[in-house]
């Protein structure tokens, strides 16, 4: 049994490693460790007792075989991505395409439905000056008129003939229209 003290860089010497894989092996195998005076530190360990055998090294011909097919796959890979991104433009054109034809074909029915309900507005309007033009004719009339106007079918009276009958002037028969219909009014 030879135990020595030894420093990472004289374990790694022994070892045949680096000084990291001595320092690794040491906190692996929790050996004792001590600061030296000269700052470094320092392994207390019996190289009989261990059982270490490095890792052979890559040979650098290996690794050349593995960076060329790597850089084969990543030219693929990219080649691909480029493909995928003129896939990508051509849907987008094609979305924006689809996009303003439904725009395009939203527009034409909201103006055909403008145009509909614009007509149907004009009737409604010319219905209801029609309808407000009655009323008024019907609201000009006096209400005596009407029962008047309903018993004789003939002819109906103007307002002018019945005021100079019953000696009325034209003033009195301008107000007789503004009197409202359903009231009645002695003179």
């Amino acid at each position: 049994m030879s135990i020595e003290s030894l420093t990472y860089a004289e374990l790694a010497g022994r070892l045949g490693s680096s000084p990291e894989a001595a320092r690794s092996l040491a906190r692996r195998l929790r050996l004792p460790r001590k600061p030296g005076n000269d700052g470094k530190v320092r392994i207390t360990i019996d190289l009989d007792e261990i059982q270490y055998k490095p890792l052979p090294a890559r040979s650098p011909g290996g690794q050349r075989a593995d960076i060329d097919g790597l850089n084969a796959r990543i030219a693929r890979l990219q080649a691909e991505l480029a493909s995928f991104e003129v896939e990508k433009l051509c849907l987008e054109a094609s979305a924006a395409g689809h996009r303003a034809d439904f725009e395009r074909e939203r527009c034409d029915t909201l103006m055909a439905e403008t145009l509909i309900l614009s007509k149907v507005a004009m009737s409604a309007r010319e219905k209801a000056a029609r309808l407000e033009g009655a009323m008024c004719a019907r609201e000009v009339r006096p209400w005596w008129r009407r029962f008047v106007a309903a018993g004789d079918k003939r002819r109906p009276a103007s307002a002018a003939q019945t005021a100079s009958v019953r000696g009325r002037g034209p003033a009195e028969t301008e107000l007789a229209y503004l009197r409202v219909p359903g009231v009645p009014v002695r003179i």
